[in-house]
């Protein structure tokens, strides 16, 4: 399937980003409600996850991106692969954060991963940024305890900045103070191909809902806790 041509980077905070999101009838959507869910936020075309939900078949993959025609094109590569673990969904995570997360299956978001958010550069735009403290107090409220959230971005003041806004809030951990390397993550996206290919760095780091004790979070796929 060709993909489609979409505006690179929109504005979260025009009118028509506003619109309240609606959560699916998961029990329609995925085929073991009772596996463990990694949600991405932000999925763009969604080969990230289509990946990693055929190479772990034991959790189930949901990605909310802002792009609409990105979503509609990314659940038509879904089904052509015929994967019951795997979802997308329309949305404005600084909107809709909340509500997704109340909707999914209780105690079972185990995992989310910002990847590569638009930097926003100017100073006017700093509201556009993804990673703002209500979207942290947002996953505070809905991450179980051991839950893990994974940042990375190939500009270290932007990964630092969403580090800062989890360094803020009491309910999250990081598993070190150093970047991460390489990729706790079995599969990359294409940014991060892209630039290690160039032979620069990416920037990751891992926050855990509650304490962090040794021998909690395993970032070993499939494991379900």
């Amino acid at each position: 399937m060709a993909r489609i041509k979409v505006r690179q980077h929109v504005n979260p905070l025009s009118i028509i980003y506003q619109q309240p999101l609606i959560p699916p009838d998961w029990s329609a959507i995925y085929a073991d409600l009772s596996a463990p869910i990694h949600l991405d936020i932000g999925s763009a075309g969604g080969r990230f996850l289509l990946e990693l939900a055929q190479h772990e078949r034991s959790w189930n993959y949901l990605g909310i991106e802002i792009r609409q025609a990105l979503v509609v094109q990314a659940n038509q590569i879904r089904d052509a692969a015929s994967l019951g673990n795997l979802h997308y969904v329309f949305g404005n995570i600084n909107t809709s954060l909340a509500t997704l997360l109340a909707s999914l299956p209780p105690g079972k978001l185990q995992r989310i991963s910002i990847q590569y958010p638009d930097p926003c550069f100017k100073t006017k735009h700093v509201k556009r940024r993804v990673v703002q403290p209500a979207l942290v107090n947002d996953i505070a409220r809905f991450l179980p305890s051991g839950g893990e959230v994974f940042l990375q971005s190939d500009l270290e003041w932007v990964a630092q900045e969403m580090c800062d806004r989890f360094s803020e809030n009491p309910a999250f951990h990081r598993t070190q103070s150093d970047w991460l390397e390489p990729n706790p993550l079995a599969i990359p996206t294409e940014r991060e191909t892209s630039t290690l290919k160039r032979g620069l760095p990416v920037h990751r780091a891992v926050w855990i809902r509650g304490r962090w004790e040794m021998g909690v979070g395993s970032w070993e796929l499939g494991d379900k806790r």
